[in-house]
């Protein structure tokens, strides 16, 4: 999740767990640190951009890692605040502040290696969107509560925030199944051949969802609106670069995304002699925020280079509006037919 979201989850959660044992500005203060500390791997530059995608929330997100980092954090919020006879408590705090942020970011759809240093896997339910401003505004207005209204009233309201943010993940869950199965019924209705489907939340909420299918030569993308009824779903259909696939499977950046987006890939020529890859669980076709391109369409043509970023995104002045009128109106189409965005942007 963004690192708003991060920080106020943090503040929530040590407020929750000091309660009136401290004083609420303290609290809210030392557990947004908290609740930021892991995403400071993100500075960290691997001399890749691929690899520094990757490398993202990896041992800086591992469960047993925070969990041990824990124990020293507690004791220094506990000294510096000038209550070393709370260490336990402040430990406690610290171990939730800390655990429940690489939990919130497998809800996203990046990946997040919760098993390091045991395991690598990238754990990802993509049931909310990394911006979501219901489950984030709750929890702000929690922290907002506790610290400007003195005693037990605040904390309520601080609490009863932080269970409403967390019921809003599990309908996100919920929301996600259903859609789910809707998905997987369209595609057996239409005859297309999957063997595996992603469905996602379009960005800033749970109401719209992306689907991305991949078959045996293309992608398959659709989006379906809580909203939508009986309405059936469109699909628009993409090729995924099968045989530069076959062609390249030795190339280390291929095998990198391959693994990290679980497969959700897609392979192509780009500029003259050049081949680029792109994970396809981020962005809006045909727009998306890794694509790279990582060395030469010809197999075994000389020493494979660094990976490069080629940063896209829409045009948000259509993409934007699209996305509103999707939420109500099955007929607005996919983004990607409408005219003037069949490319992409650099962000400035």
């Amino acid at each position: 999740m963004d690192s708003i979201s991060q920080a106020a989850l943090g503040s929530a959660v040590v407020l929750a767990t000091l309660g009136r044992r401290t004083a609420a500005w303290k609290a809210a203060l030392w557990g947004a640190a908290a609740g930021t500390l892991p995403d400071l791997d993100a500075f960290i530059d691997h001399g890749d951009p691929l690899l520094n995608m990757v490398r993202h929330r990896a041992e800086s997100h591992g469960l047993v890692l925070l969990a041990l980092a824990s124990a020293p954090l507690g004791w220094l919020a506990a000294r510096l605040t000038g209550q070393p006879d709370l260490w336990r408590r402040w430990w406690l705090a610290m171990a939730l502040a800390l655990v429940t942020h690489p939990l919130l970011d497998t809800l996203t759809v990046y990946g997040t290696q919760l098993l390091q240093p045991f395991s690598n896997h990238p754990f990802a339910v993509g049931s909310v969107f990394i911006i979501d401003p219901l489950y984030t505004l709750p929890l702000l207005a929690g922290v907002l509560a506790a610290l400007l209204w003195p005693f037990t009233k605040g904390l309520r309201w601080n609490a009863a925030m932080l269970a409403l943010s967390t019921a809003y993940l599990g309908w996100s869950v919920l929301a996600q199944q259903h859609v789910r199965g809707v998905l997987e019924a369209s595609l057996r209705q239409n005859g297309m051949a999957a063997s595996q489907l992603l469905v996602t939340p379009a960005p800033f909420s749970t109401v719209l969802w992306r689907a991305v299918a991949m078959g045996p030569e293309h992608y398959h993308e659709a989006y379906y609106s809580l909203l939508d009824g009986a309405h059936p779903v469109a699909w628009t259909s993409h090729p995924r670069g099968a045989d530069l696939r076959a062609q390249h499977a030795d190339n280390p950046h291929v095998q990198r995304l391959a693994w990290f987006s679980h497969g959700f890939m897609r392979m192509q020529a780009g500029s003259p002699g050049r081949l680029t890859i792109t994970d396809l669980r981020m962005g809006l076709e045909p727009c998306y925020s890794f694509h790279f391109e990582v060395g030469s369409t010809q197999a075994g043509a000389g020493p494979r280079p660094q990976a490069r970023q080629q940063w896209q995104r829409p045009d948000l002045a259509l993409a934007l509006p699209w996305l509103v009128q999707r939420i109500t109106d099955p007929s607005a189409g996919h983004l990607s037919l409408i005219p003037g965005i069949t490319g992409c942007g650099s962000p400035p």
